[in-house]
């Protein structure tokens, strides 16, 4: 049995990590006997005609993609392209927004065989043997599919005890290097299930209200493992470790035990963290922590369920600057009842913390309650194109907000942002910056670089150079002719700016992440799977 798990093209600017559900999917078809093969279109170029040659090669039996409502159409778009280049393959879908939209799933795309709903380890671990049996699949649990012209629901499956007998995510069959280039940090998690019931949130019913958690040892081997690879920045991605003040402590009390070196990030909820916590994070590599505030009207925090205070956050915040961590505060506009005076005061909060902060728009996710309840709610959702659901733009309104007015309210914090930003560029060409600003300037051309390189394959697409060219008379300098040829082509390709170009490509070289193969007399250069090889 061959699986291919697709994991679907995400937009660069919304910073990827690589994807850890998909590492989850691959894993438990691996431990369920099937050969796995992740093809990922987040970090490099999707054609039709690329995911065509991928299948050609591997063969797969089985086709799956996993999506959030971001980048459904998307996925379900590879998957329709799959099964119509080969009607024979089983294919499938899972992840938040089919779990709760899997019948107009099913009902839009016909290519699709069937969705796994939830968490779908256990679910995998007995379709896989089924995969072929489609009489089979009415007995397992917590998946729709078709079934004689009609769509069958199974009992939905419970949620896995205990989670140190799931197999690590299977991160080696991710093009690692592609996400080292881009620096983003790789993703953990310590635990499933979340007990609150924020109105806006699928998390309570996609993983349950019980906390799950993992031990301290298999957590801190899955970070051993990570570190294998060279990546030295982790990201703890669940919203409840830092509220666990007892798993706090015994994770850390393990990192310092096996006397593990990195950096990483966590989030938090404000009415959970205190100084002892926040404290051996940060000793034991922790600078920054992200806390959801989402609004600074108390009476908003109450009406979409969020159990926290102003006060809290405050004292969060300064618990953060006191132990030397940044803290970061998001904010959620266009929530229901929001007005401009609900606005105003959210503002001048976010403004008082002494935090980073942003603002998101409402996106009312499939399986919210915001969106299952809307009209027990002062909101009206103005759209269904999921393509919309990016957190990037107002598609709501309440009875005293238009959309126009809360894009406009999102659009004047920008505008101050931005120009900030443009005069620290406007510094970087003028060379008025400090280096520290300087330094921030040229990450973000050589992030916008790399997106390039990523994005539309340049690597593959430029990096195949003939020995005959007279630059290779000297044999003993291939490496260092050929390299200049790509940054050459490069330039031209993308109009960057050739220093930058030239010391992106060196770096590249020297951390492994490309590497010059020989074939006959043509020179290639290609990603490696990891800097390993």
């Amino acid at each position: 049995m061959r699986v291919a798990v697709i994991a679907p093209p995400y937009p660069l600017e919304e910073a990827p990590a690589p994807p850890l559900g998909v590492t989850y999917v691959a894993a438990a078809f691996a431990a369920a006997g099937a050969e796995v093969k992740i093809l990922d279109y987040i970090v490099s170029r999707y054609t039709p005609e690329k995911l065509k040659a991928e299948l050609d090669a591997f063969k797969p039996d089985a086709v799956g993609a996993t999506s959030v409502t971001l980048n459904f159409y998307g996925a379900a778009d590879i998957v329709r392209t799959a099964k119509r280049h080969n009607p024979d393959i089983v294919t499938m879908m899972g992840g938040p927004h089919v779990s709760f939209d899997a019948e107009n799933t099913l009902t839009a795309y016909p290519e699709i065989d069937l969705i796994v709903r939830g968490e779908g380890e256990q679910t995998i671990a007995e379709l896989t043997p089924r995969l072929q049996d489609r009489d089979a699949w009415a007995g397992i649990k917590g998946i729709t599919f078709r079934q004689n012209g009609r769509l069958v629901e199974t009992p939905q499956r419970e949620f896995i005890d205990d989670l140190d007998t799931l197999p690590l995510p299977a991160r080696h069959l991710l093009p690692l290097s592609r996400y080292q280039a881009l620096g983003y940090p790789i993703s953990i998690i310590t635990s499933r299930g979340c007990p609150y019931s924020c109105i806006f949130c699928q998390g309570r019913r996609m993983v349950g209200k019980k906390v799950r958690k993992r031990s301290a040892a298999r957590i801190v081997d899955e970070i051993e493992q990570i570190l294998s690879y060279g990546i030295n920045r982790i990201n703890v991605a669940d919203d409840l470790f830092a509220s666990d003040k007892a798993k706090v402590m015994e994770v850390c009390g393990e990192i310092q035990k096996r006397g593990l070196s990195f950096t990483w990030s966590a989030f938090a909820r404000v009415n959970t963290v205190d100084r002892e916590t926040l404290k051996i994070m940060k000793d034991t590599g922790c600078d920054s922590v992200s806390f959801g505030v989402e609004s600074g009207n108390p009476e908003m925090l109450k009406r979409i369920r969020k159990n926290i205070t102003l006060d809290q956050v405050r004292q969060a915040v300064r618990l953060c600057n006191e132990v030397g961590m940044l803290a970061h505060t998001s904010f959620v506009v266009g929530l229901p009842g929001e007005s401009m005076e609900t606005l105003e005061e959210t503002k001048r909060f976010a403004g008082s913390l002494g935090s980073l902060y942003g603002y998101h728009f409402l996106a009312p996710f499939p399986g919210t309650t915001v969106r299952e309840k809307v009209d027990q709610y002062d909101l009206e959702i103005l759209t269904h194109d999921w393509s919309r659901y990016d957190a990037n733009s107002a598609i709501v309104r309440t009875s005293a907000l238009s959309p126009e007015q809360i894009n406009d309210f999102v659009g004047e914090f920008e505008r101050e942002i931005n120009e900030g930003w443009e005069k620290q560029i406007r510094g970087y060409r003028e060379k008025t910056n400090t280096p520290s600003e300087d330094l921030q300037v040229e990450g973000y051309f050589k992030t916008g670089f790399v997106y390039r390189l990523l994005s539309e394959d340049l690597i593959e697409a430029l990096g195949c150079i003939f020995l005959s060219d007279p630059a290779f008379e000297d044999r003993g300098k291939i490496l260092e002719e050929a390299a200049e040829q790509l940054c050459l082509r490069l330039k031209a390709a993308t109009d960057t700016d050739a220093a930058l170009i030239r010391r992106t490509i060196r770096l590249f070289i020297d951390k492994g992440y490309i590497k010059l193969l020989q074939d006959g007399k043509t020179l290639i250069w290609r990603w490696t799977h990891n800097n390993r090889g």
